[in-house]
């Protein structure tokens, strides 16, 4: 069921996401029927007069672009944004443009190495980059939620896949034998054959399994958890290798990581940003390497731009980092 509430007298985003969120948790307030104790879960949405829309209607659709994002993602309260609204005219002739330039080839993948703290590249990361013909370079976090919200995600997936495959099949021809990631998003995860269509493409470009890594977030297990962890057990029963990307930022990520079959742990850059000054960041870190160490787990560290901090980690036991 959906309801909208009206907020004639919030004035300010802010007031007005304080009562979303006493809203929600007074709904999600355990319910007794019957003696049968029920438990509901309730998301919102909100869109501002005249931030987001100058009419009711306007204000409806984005309050509910905004609900459905704090479903999808879990967080119970989302204020409108529209840069994550895949039907404003600006963005749907972005994706027009991002499908044109799959079809075209026009997307180009940039690979970023993970470094060993011999000097040693312990493998390569394959970043998606697209230039706009018209706009210049758009920033991935952008035409990637294009992709996520429209149901481009898979082509974009297909496209980055193929065309990473194809490279270390070349650079295997030349006596070049480096492992390289992919990112996948948890549509990817649950896709039905998802685990047989990675191993087909691997197959048709004779690229051992082991030479593929795949980055997932803990996201993948937060729908349908049963068909991630069967596609993911699938991906792993053919040799891909399994990296999660983003350790720490999530709500259960120790929870989850005893479930997802990875060998990897990348610890995001937020905690490695100001590592060399930050000693609560810095304890984050280093119980993190000893976490993941423990569970027989290597673990990357991202966002290293500094030889101070490539220092640090490496004193904490960090076994690569990326820049």
């Amino acid at each position: 069921d959906e309801f909208a509430v009206l907020l004639p007298v919030a004035d300010s985003t802010t007031s007005a996401t304080r009562v979303a969120r006493n809203l929600v948790a007074a709904l999600g307030s355990p319910l007794d029927l019957d003696g049968l104790t029920l438990v509901l879960e309730a998301s919102a949405g909100l869109a501002v007069f005249p931030d987001h829309a100058l009419d009711a209607e306007g204000l409806l659709r984005r309050a509910d672009v905004a609900m459905y994002q704090a479903k999808r993602d879990r967080t119970g309260v989302e204020v409108y944004e529209s840069k994550r609204d895949s039907n404003t005219p600006d963005r749907l002739g972005l994706l027009g443009d991002l499908r044109r330039a799959l079809e075209a080839g026009d997307v180009e993948l940039h690979y970023q190495p993970k470094v060993r703290f011999d000097g040693q590249v312990a493998g390569l990361e394959a970043l998606v980059r697209w230039v706009h013909p018209e706009r210049g370079k758009v920033p991935p976090d952008e035409f990637i939620a294009i992709a996520e919200s429209s149901g481009l995600m898979p082509h974009l997936t297909e496209y980055v896949l193929e065309t990473a495959l194809a490279q270390v099949a070349r650079w295997r021809a030349q006596g070049l034998h480096v492992p390289v990631a992919v990112n996948v998003s948890p549509r990817d995860v649950h896709s039905p054959g998802f685990a047989g269509s990675v191993a087909a493409r691997l197959a048709r470009h004779g690229v051992p399994a082991g030479a593929l890594q795949l980055e997932i977030t803990e996201h993948v297990l937060l729908e349908d958890p049963q068909r991630a962890a069967d596609t993911l057990a699938g991906l792993t029963g053919h040799g891909v290798k399994m990296s999660l990307d983003d350790f720490g930022t999530g709500y259960s990520s120790l929870v989850h990581l005893r479930r997802l079959p990875v060998s990897e742990l990348k610890i995001d850059r937020s905690f490695v940003a100001r590592l060399a000054v930050d000693n609560e960041d810095a304890a984050i870190v280093r119980c993190t390497v000893d976490l993941a160490h423990s569970l027989g787990l290597l673990v990357v560290a991202e966002g290293v731009e500094d030889d101070e901090t490539w220092e640090r980690l490496r004193d904490l036991g960090c076994d690569a980092v990326r820049g």
